[in-house]
């Protein structure tokens, strides 16, 4: 689901299922490093299924680039710290955990987030949408009611953040970037796909001299799951994609 969000330069493994941690692969897959065990030793059973879980993912996903699996420890803001020459995401939610990874020299960062497809709490969206983004939604709404596009809104500005932090090591607020999300036409009742554009209001990372301003994306529902993905590609292949 994922994959299909990303360059193809960057390895997606994804499990579903309520033993997400078999799926993604076996239990010498999820084997926590010591490091990583005495992070969730006080952990609740469904904060260690997940952790572990979402670590077969990143485990194999280093494996298919010829990486041998290393620890995957939370750092500043519980951000992954990943293997030098890495840079990667990872998510899960109930049925579902997925990591992203690809070489550094391929792309400057990366964010995913998962979701059940279902409208948020009462009281989220006017806790993280700015007017102009209630605005937009309000129309998608009308246009296509099948979305929770108030659950999509809340997954785009997550994946923006994962991708943004590691490029600044600084908190980005969720009234920090406007989020104008465009859906592809055609899609059955209750799915879709799309992109994503998050316009930065913030000054935003410098990666190779340039400042980016904004973030591009691409979400998809379906199977009851909403995915959303960011890559951040550097300056000269943006501008030959541009091109």
């Amino acid at each position: 689901m994922i994959e299909e969000l990303l360059p193809e330069s960057v390895v997606v493994v994804e499990a579903y299922g309520e033993d997400a941690a078999r799926a993604a692969g076996g239990p010498e897959d999820v084997s926590l490093f010591p490091e990583e065990e005495a992070v969730i030793a006080k952990a609740v059973p469904k904060r260690r299924r997940e952790f572990t879980a979402v670590r077969g993912c990143a485990r194999r996903a280093m494996k298919k680039l010829g990486v041998p699996p290393q620890a995957v420890l939370p750092g500043e803001r519980g951000a992954p710290a990943w293997p030098d020459g890495l840079v990667g995401s990872m998510t899960h939610c109930d049925g579902y955990c997925a990591a992203a990874l690809v070489r550094a020299t391929d792309v400057a960062s990366l964010g995913i987030d998962a979701e059940p497809h279902l409208p948020l709490p009462n009281g989220v969206l006017g806790a993280i949408a700015l007017p102009t983004e209630e605005a937009r939604l309000h129309r998608l709404n009308s246009e296509r009611p099948g979305v929770h596009w108030d659950r999509l809104l809340f997954s785009a500005k997550e994946s923006v953040y994962k991708a943004w932090f590691p490029l600044t090591a600084r908190w980005l607020d969720f009234s920090e970037a406007d989020i104008d999300v465009v859906a592809d036409s055609g899609a059955p009742t209750g799915s879709g796909s799309g992109i994503f554009r998050a316009r930065l209001l913030v000054p935003g990372p410098v990666v190779d001299g340039q400042r980016i301003k904004s973030f591009d994306g691409r979400w998809t529902v379906r199977d009851g799951l909403l995915a959303t993905a960011v890559s951040v590609p550097y300056p000269t292949e943006r501008a030959k994609a541009a091109g």
